[in-house]
């Protein structure tokens, strides 16, 4: 078959071409120039007769994330659109076009994949993020003497540190209620893993404030609320700021702590900024070099694994993450990863396997197997295709 790839600013897309491609297809790929971009709503402009012609080149359209435009366009043409998202919640889900018959749908997050069934959409598919360890082993073997010694750290996270966010930004047009309603809700929220409480705050009155304080403007199609946008796209990112700057400030008390990210944040105390480092060279180097690499998943993927956890095991790394509810569906704790239950808690796990070093070399190695041998992208993509045959 000829697959088109709908390219955009996401890390995983070539290892996805390459698994298609292994299957025989023919693959290419394509980046889309839009036209313009509304300011207020995010609403892109397209070429639909330029993007027209393109498509109808190809028997699938293949994105990761979905794209409302592309699905639309396909259903016109008569041509498969698969998704497969890398985000969650994903906004772009909630709008009429979900319901077209040439969608594939394909979601990491086993909550929002229930979530989508129960609103009566066809073709929706739960699939859990994958890695290329084939890729990912060929480029650790050449590592230089240099990149040994530049990338061995003690104790690393990889990732955005979310400092500016949408919260902050409208905070101060909320009431002081409200700002403090918020503030005592994200605390709660940091001591408690696997559960979500932020749900049940946002009640009637809190969001009646809050429709009377923000602009909430959509797409006429769309069928995502002010609830799902606040919580996400507002509280979710910055809960994410508080509770990693928490984190690593805590680690960092009592050992040595490397953060990787596009901008500092100045919450930080004792936490080594290291700037930023290409996902595709450079980050599988630090995480198999690092003695301990975290992952704070971002609380609005309520259940799913994130594409950290896979790169980090895919690269031989020793992974030390918060719990999330599909992990133990893939990997056995203390054998393949370790995770730990509040921030307490990971400062402990932290401080004995920093000590217990051929415990953590076992941990990551074992972690590096399982991956390798059953959550490849070619195993993914084979379910992909087993599932668009039927």
């Amino acid at each position: 078959m000829k697959i088109l790839i709908y390219k955009w600013n996401v890390f995983n897309q070539h290892d996805i071409k390459t698994a298609f491609e292994y299957f025989g297809h023919d693959v290419d790929m394509y980046e889309e120039q839009v036209e313009k971009q509304d300011e207020v709503t995010g609403y892109k402009s397209h070429d639909l007769v330029l993007l027209s012609d393109v498509f109808s080149q190809y028997d699938i359209v293949f994105s990761l994330n979905y794209f409302s435009h592309v699905s639309d366009l396909c259903e016109k043409l008569h041509v498969l659109y698969i998704s497969w998202t890398v985000d969650s919640p994903l906004i772009s889900l909630y709008h009429e076009s979900v319901y077209n018959s040439c969608n594939r749908i394909f979601i990491f997050d086993r909550f929002y994949c229930v979530e989508m069934k129960n609103r009566g959409i066809k073709n929706v598919f739960y699939l859990p993020l994958a890695v290329d360890t084939e890729r990912l082993d060929n480029q650790l073997s050449s590592m230089t003497d240099s990149d040994k010694q530049m990338y061995r750290n003690d104790v690393t996270f990889v990732g955005s540190m979310y400092h500016r966010n949408s919260y902050d930004r409208i905070k101060d047009k909320l009431s002081p209620y409200l700002q403090g309603y918020f503030q005592a809700a994200m605390m709660a929220q940091m001591c408690i893993y696997g559960d979500n409480i932020i749900d049940e705050l946002l009640n009637v009155d809190v969001i009646k404030e809050l429709m009377g304080t923000l602009e909430f403007k959509q797409d006429n199609r769309s069928f995502s609320d002010i609830v799902l946008v606040f919580s996400s796209t507002f509280l979710g990112f910055k809960l994410a700021n508080m509770e990693r700057v928490k984190g690593l400030n805590k680690l960092a008390s009592s050992m040595n702590v490397s953060l990787y990210t596009d901008e500092f944040d100045d919450g930080l105390v004792g936490v080594e900024n290291k700037g930023t480092v290409s996902y595709m060279e450079d980050a599988p180097k630090v995480f198999n070099l690092s003695k301990i690499n975290l992952n704070f998943t971002i609380r609005n993927i309520r259940t799913g694994i994130p594409l950290r956890v896979w790169d980090i095991l895919g690269a031989g790394g020793f992974l030390l993450t918060n719990f999330q509810v599909e992990l133990p569906d893939f990997f056995q704790q203390g054998r393949d990863m370790v995770y730990f239950q509040d921030l307490d808690d990971c400062k402990r796990k932290a401080e004995y396997y920093l000590s217990h070093e051929d415990e953590r070399m076992t941990i990551a190695k074992n972690g590096h197997d399982i991956v390798k041998c059953h959550h490849s992208y070619k195993q993914r993509v084979e379910n992909i295709l087993h599932i668009i045959m039927c």
